[in-house]
């Protein structure tokens, strides 16, 4: 289970010293809790993933800032960061892995304008789950539905 993982991983990084891994972990595991408490409910491996998407993404996002503030420093941390998350969620598709998924998609459901992108997006997403960034997807449905 993925919440084991996290402890051992986190037990590890205070072992190795590593500040950086043993903060993400901790944030992690705090962000578990926090939704575990808030709905009164055990958190599976699938939302468990979620969770570090997010986290994951929100570092993403923020790394461009810290490049355009000419902060190397903080670069650097985000990036080592990103590179601990990375480790727990599925490996990311490529684009043409999502087009052939979105092609096959659009054929199963006859999809055939823009008017159908909200069925083929909400499908795209379920196939692909974490595997495939959710505006990849809709990039390539765009260009596929017009």
């Amino acid at each position: 289970m993925l919440k084991e993982k996290l402890l051992e991983d986190l037990k590890q990084s205070m072992k190795d010293k590593n500040i950086n891994r043993k903060n993400v972990v901790q944030m992690v595991r705090a962000a578990i809790l926090q939704k575990e408490k808030d709905n009164n409910i055990e958190l599976n491996d699938e939302q468990i993933m979620e969770i570090i998407a997010k986290e994951h993404k929100k570092r993403e996002e923020s790394i461009d800032d810290y490049k355009k503030a000419d902060r190397q420093d903080l670069v650097n941390q985000i990036q080592e960061e990103i590179d601990a998350l990375a480790e727990y969620l599925p490996k990311k598709m490529e684009k043409s892995e999502i087009e052939v998924i979105v092609k096959e998609i659009i054929a199963d459901l006859n999809a055939t304008s823009m008017k159908d992108m909200g069925a083929v997006m909400k499908e795209a997403k379920a196939r692909c789950g974490l595997a495939a960034d959710g505006r990849d997807i809709n990039q390539i449905v765009k260009e596929m539905l017009t």
